[in-house]
């Protein structure tokens, strides 16, 4: 069982709120910070998991986000996708693992690592911030949750689109400078 599995099992943070007023919503996000080299605030992370949820109309969530360092995120990549090196995000999908016939509910289950290292390098290559970066790792994975892929030209572009509109949007709503 991984971390964020067992966090999830023994740790349950839970929030209800509606998206609509005849669709409850239940969301379970377990944030593990597990990096030293910047100091982030996990409960901002959640919130704005939650948000990015809620604009997507996710009904059902569990994920766990793991805030790591580059050491960890290329042992990672090693170890689940044979690729050498650290990279920015990895997602997990579990949705496999729900009972089929979910009635057409959206629902979200895995997990994200999230490098910061790489979100600081990349943040001073793109001339944005680390924070905006590890929003940006947030969305880019639970966009693959829903299915959107980035392998080929085209889907990457509508990814992308999605990702850079979504991002904007909880920028408006959280100043990324309190992350």
């Amino acid at each position: 069982m991984s971390g964020a599995k067992r966090a999830l099992s023994q740790s349950r943070i839970t929030r209800r709120r509606s998206v609509t007023s005849r669709v409850p919503s239940v969301y379970t996000v377990v944030v593990l910070n597990r990096q030293r080299s910047k100091k982030i605030d996990v409960g901002r992370v959640r919130q704005i998991t939650e948000t990015l949820f809620g604009e997507l109309e996710i009904q059902s969530a569990e994920l766990g986000i793991h805030l790591v360092g580059a050491h960890k995120m290329a042992q990672v990549n090693w170890q689940f996708l044979r690729h050498e090196g650290s990279t920015d995000v990895i997602t997990f999908d579990y949705s496999e693992l729900r009972a089929a016939g979910d009635g057409g509910v959206r629902r979200v289950q895995g997990e994200l690592f999230i490098s910061v290292d790489d979100a600081v390098q990349q943040a001073a290559e793109f001339k944005t911030t680390w924070r905006s970066e590890v929003v940006r790792y947030v969305v880019h994975g639970v966009l693959h949750l829903l299915g959107y892929d980035d392998l080929q030209p085209e889907p990457r572009r509508q990814m992308k689109r999605a990702e850079n509109r979504l991002v904007r949007q909880l920028e408006r709503v959280f100043p990324v400078a309190r992350l």
